[in-house]
């Protein structure tokens, strides 16, 4: 089996942000993860990506808020959603002035 795609959406969020979700399903975990997902979400703000979760490999899953880089802990895909959605919201409103 090759990787398969979950979901690939772009949503835009007002006329200068929009979130990215982009899944798959692969055969294999790649490294640094113990799940077979790879994925990355994004929200982008003025063209400038602002908050980020994904799971380069080698590095494993993690999160990018703004310049600082930190773990995440993966439990399942909809978590995943859920907790990038969440954080999605905590970013727009800590920037409110933006």
């Amino acid at each position: 089996m090759k990787a398969q795609p979950l979901f690939n959406r772009r949503i835009q969020i007002d006329e200068t942000a929009f979130v990215e979700l982009v899944t798959w399903t692969l055969p294999h975990a790649v490294p640094g993860s113990v799940h077979r997902y790879k994925y990355r979400m994004a929200l982008v703000v003025r063209g400038v990506c602002v908050l980020r979760y994904d799971n380069e490999s080698g590095k494993g899953d993690h999160r990018h808020w703004g310049e600082q880089e930190t773990p995440y802990a993966f439990t399942d895909i909809d978590r995943l959603v859920a907790d990038f959605l969440n954080d999605v919201t905590r970013w727009r409103n800590e920037h409110s002035d933006l």
